[in-house]
């Protein structure tokens, strides 16, 4: 990676798991207001509605939490316990200060997780399945942690829905899972700048078992 100031574009350019932590450790301290907000980013707002729509519940496992921008705006609608997983400490670091979360939990979703089998009423994940960052190898685990009748709401890039093997990870784990819908919605809002103004993505949501 280059020495690029991070934003969105460096961000979808990523190739290495390296660099994306080295990138979202030095973009944690100005992620909410430098990007987030100036951006009118909204995606996690959508993952949260849909979480509180169909039902979820504590615990809940939020995979590649960041700051903390889902878990923020799923307690403003109710009071789950949410544990965070993320590759940044630094992103942790602000997170905690949030006091949003029970646990934070620094490690990569494309290798093991640091948690129990069946441990988790919830997955949620808003901004981690895109260009850049995680693919669909990721679902393996977090199907593992999840309890039986555990609630996932995932954010995938609509353009990598099909591209990078998400559409075909979970056909696979069709007998698996259940009650399967898809949601596009816009990830910025009025806010956004006209090169991302538009752009959409997809919420998956589905129950285990």
């Amino acid at each position: 990676m280059t020495d690029e100031t991070p934003n969105v574009d460096v961000a979808y350019a990523l190739k290495t798991t390296e660099d994306r932590k080295r990138l979202y450790d030095a973009w944690a301290a100005t992620y909410d207001d430098g990007f987030a907000a100036a951006t009118d980013y909204i995606y996690p707002q959508h993952v949260a509605d849909v979480y509180h729509r169909r039902g979820g519940t504590g615990p809940v496992l939020d995979a590649g939490a960041g700051t903390g921008l889902l878990a923020h705006a799923i307690l403003q609608k109710g009071n789950p316990v949410i544990d965070a997983i993320d590759l940044s400490a630094e992103m942790l670091a602000v997170a905690r200060d949030k006091g949003f979360y029970r646990h934070l939990m620094e490690a990569d979703l494309t290798q093991a997780l640091p948690c129990q089998a069946e441990t988790y009423a919830s997955v949620v994940s808003s901004g981690t399945f895109t260009h850049g960052h995680v693919g669909p190898e990721a679902l393996d685990e977090l199907m593992r942690v999840a309890a039986p009748d555990a609630l996932f709401v995932l954010s995938i890039k609509t353009e990598l829905y099909k591209a990078q093997g998400f559409e075909a990870k979970l056909e696979i784990f069709e007998s698996a899972i259940r009650a399967f819908e898809l949601d596009e919605v816009p990830v910025y809002g009025a806010g956004a700048d006209a090169e991302h103004a538009g752009e959409t993505g997809l919420i998956a949501s589905f129950r285990k078992g």
